[in-house]
């Protein structure tokens, strides 16, 4: 049963049945799933104005049932009679079913002074500026209760941020407040290793053993297997030369000096062989060593024997 028409006084407090955006007839409204603010039936909007409630108009939202409690702000008053339509963040915080009861009464809240958030996750990390895109998400939202896990919309995705702290504890009013925001560290969220000299040795020679293991699966592999055509339509030599790569020819990555010392240039300068003077080194090592004048003279004309 609903109580649409309580004693007068300074506190609204009545029962509605509690349903999620999508489930309001219409359009579709994407700013009241971004937001922290309500929709509430005509009839609250004349049982409010006939109380002596202070503004804006904030709201405890209770679910009796399962012990949970949540603060918000109202939207517009355009919702049947009997309904609430609620943003589905809000519903999973209240544990709350589609049609359920809900339990709202009018509030005061104090203005924030500070707030503590924790993303769920660690693609959080990813926004440029995660302070700004706060604060211009938290300007759909009217209020904020410990324990909360809002949800925020930014290029096209969802992140959701755990309320680690407000102050004054336990619920704060974000409505024109100076409010100093601070992040702990996402869900999930693991510190980079600091790699030891000899570790980043160790995946300097890893790389290396793996850039050559791929290019030995690629050893088939033909370059510029394509055909050439020529204007004159004769089809003269236009089959291509394919080449096998070699897998042995891999560039090798450099050694950083970790020994630098600011200040001190040292110039490294490594001779590479080039094919000429291999070449040559191959053409000497099969000569055997050089003896000098070890040939054999040849005389101009012919010697006669000598008559006997």
């Amino acid at each position: 049963m609903f109580h649409f028409y309580p004693a007068l006084g300074r506190t609204f407090k009545t029962q509605y049945k509690c349903f999620s955006v999508s489930m309001m007839p219409g359009s579709e409204r994407p700013e009241v799933e971004e937001g922290g603010k309500i929709i509430l039936p005509p009839t609250a909007l004349e049982l409010l104005s006939r109380l002596n409630i202070d503004y804006p108009m904030l709201f405890k939202l209770q679910n009796k049932r399962k012990s949970r409690v949540t603060n918000c702000g109202v939207l517009e008053f355009i919702a049947e009679e009997g309904k609430c339509y609620i943003p589905y963040w809000m519903m999973k915080n209240l544990l709350l079913e589609e049609g359920e009861l809900v339990d709202i009464e009018s509030v005061s809240l104090p203005s924030a002074t500070f707030g503590k958030f924790q993303p769920q996750s660690a693609d959080f990390l990813d926004i440029t500026n995660p302070k700004a895109v706060l604060e211009n998400s938290l300007r759909n939202f009217a209020c904020l209760t410990c324990n909360d896990v809002i949800a925020i919309h930014y290029n096209d995705r969802v992140y959701e941020l755990l309320v680690v702290a407000v102050e004054p504890p336990p619920a704060v009013s974000i409505i024109k407040c100076d409010m100093n925001v601070e992040f702990e560290k996402p869900v999930g969220y693991k510190e980079p290793e600091v790699l030891t000299r000899e570790q980043k040795e160790q995946l300097n020679e890893q790389e290396r053993i793996d850039a050559i293991k791929k290019a030995e699966q690629a050893k088939l592999f033909h370059a510029f297997q394509g055909r050439g055509n020529r204007l004159d339509g004769e089809k003269k030599n236009t089959e291509a030369n394919p080449k096998l790569l070699d897998p042995s020819k891999v560039i090798e990555r450099g050694i950083p000096n970790y020994d630098y010392k600011p200040g001190k240039i040292n110039f490294i300068r490594s001779k590479t062989s080039t094919g000429a003077e291999e070449k040559n080194k191959n053409d000497e090592s099969d000569v055997p060593d050089f003896k000098p004048f070890q040939g054999t003279g040849v005389s101009l004309r012919s010697t006669k024997k000598r008559k006997k």
